[in-house]
């Protein structure tokens, strides 16, 4: 057997790379012929078996480690571990101040307020000592770069943004994450993403690409609009037509302080619009009829000309409202399931589904509301030359019976020189069924884009 104990050693390298040579150094020091053997138990099961396992980062355990402490009250292993967090240990390894925050913040739901009351002092009186407390600001120009306070500008929440309506009727309601309205984006990214959902589902649809957008672009503006009809937006008092939604698209860049046909710079900086289904029809007919509004174009599971499969029992659902029975509502919301999500997803994700489902159910069925706006989409789909090329994206699923594949190489032939992404496995909402692939597919495009 070799002297050499590889567990322990381990355990002492991660134990090093989480706390810091100074404080094992120091632990190490205090061991004598009673807690040795502790201390050699702590390294080989604490340090290498745990904390050495590849299933999760040392960023992460290092954020279950504060939540656990404080919810269990362990106040001198928060505090050690606050500050190694900060200061100590595998620089690449450490928490920003602001996610510390945020673990306290979490664990007041789970673990209580007076625990979290504590947790705030205590951490608060490590930040002073390592001169990152607030009041230490003339000091945070010095501080790595991990420790910068978020470029976010302050919003409402930063994973849902702040709400507003358009002066306009109907008033049509749209969240801001990023940079909010009416100030000035950052100079390193001046530029704004408008994300507009297709029928029957509303602004939340964006939810993880608008965060991602945040997080790619920190000084942009990313908007999610509800269609008239949809979400939180006024449902229409009589009939409407595609050009009606695309007035209503106009209406919301002017509250953006976009620019009009007159191209003039404005501190929303160019306009990329991001539209699913009708979205998408609406940002086609947007860019055809004003081209200076728009710097580019992701078209994601937009029908090219054939009306989509799903509108027939949807149309019918939004048409008979409340005065159909019960179960034949029930089978017409199951019918648009059907087309909005493949049949493996719906298998695996019922839970997802059902939420999606409950939010069309829940839209104001009857009368003149979301009816309207379902004749609108199945009107002929735009058709009018673009005036000049617009960078353009179309993403569609493989299993899409609403914009399938061969629709989405009829966008090619209108748009020259439009990238063109298949999302395989997947159904009419490929941002909900495959979020992680479906930013992956737009993020990089956006990025190679020119900047402003």
């Amino acid at each position: 057997m070799t002297p050499f104990d590889h567990d322990l050693e381990r355990g002492l390298r991660n134990r090093r790379s989480v706390l810091g040579d100074a404080w094992v150094d120091r632990s190490l020091s205090k061991a004598n012929a009673f807690n040795a053997d502790f201390q050699a138990f702590i390294n080989r099961y604490a340090w290498h078996e745990v904390w050495g396992r590849p299933g999760l980062d040392h960023r992460t355990r290092r954020t279950i480690v504060l939540a656990i402490t404080l919810a269990l009250g362990r106040w001198e292993e928060f505090e050690l571990h606050v500050r190694a967090a900060l200061s100590g240990g595998d620089e690449a390894s450490r928490l920003t101040v602001d996610e510390i925050k945020e673990v306290l913040i979490q664990s007041a739901i789970y673990a209580g307020v007076p625990a979290a009351n504590t947790g705030h002092a205590l951490a608060l009186a490590i930040l002073r000592e390592l001169g990152e407390a607030p009041e230490h600001a003339q000091l945070h120009a010095g501080l790595a770069p991990a420790l910068q306070p978020a470029a976010v500008p302050e919003i409402a929440h930063p994973g849902v943004g702040r709400s507003h309506f358009t002066p306009t009727a109907p008033a049509l309601h749209f969240t801001v994450r990023g940079v909010p309205l009416g100030q000035a984006a950052h100079p390193d990214a001046t530029r704004t993403f408008v994300l507009c959902h297709g029928l029957g589902t509303d602004h939340m649809v964006w939810d993880a690409l608008a965060n991602a957008l945040v997080a790619a672009w920190p000084g942009a503006r990313v908007v999610c609009c509800d269609l008239r009809g949809h979400g939180l937006s006024d449902a229409p008092t009589s009939a409407c037509t595609l050009a009606d939604l695309v007035a209503d698209a106009h209406h919301l860049l002017d509250a953006l302080g976009a620019p009009a046909d007159t191209g003039t710079a404005t501190a929303s900086g160019p306009i990329t619009w991001i539209g699913h289904g009708l979205g998408g029809t609406i940002g086609q007919a947007l860019a055809a009829q004003s081209p200076c509004r728009l710097a580019a174009l992701v078209l994601a599971h937009t029908p090219a000309s054939t009306t989509p499969a799903s509108l027939t029992p949807l149309t019918a659902l939004t048409r008979d409202g409340a005065a159909t029975d019960a179960a034949t509502r029930e089978a017409q919301a199951d019918a648009v399931m059907a087309h909005w999500f493949s049949e493996d997803f719906r298998q695996t994700q019922a839970a997802t589904v059902a939420r999606w489902r409950r939010r069309l159910l829940s839209a104001p069925l009857s009368g003149l509301a979301l009816h309207p706006v379902a004749v609108a989409a199945t009107q002929t789909q735009p058709t009018t030359a673009l005036t000049a090329p617009l960078p353009t994206l179309v993403i569609t699923g493989a299993l899409d019976t609403d914009a399938p594949p061969t629709e989405a190489r009829q966008h090619l032939l209108r748009h020259p020189g439009a990238a063109l992404v298949l999302l395989p496995d997947a159904g009419h909402l490929g941002m909900l069924e495959q979020p992680t692939l479906f930013q992956a597919s737009v993020l990089p495009w956006l990025a190679s884009l020119a900047q402003p």
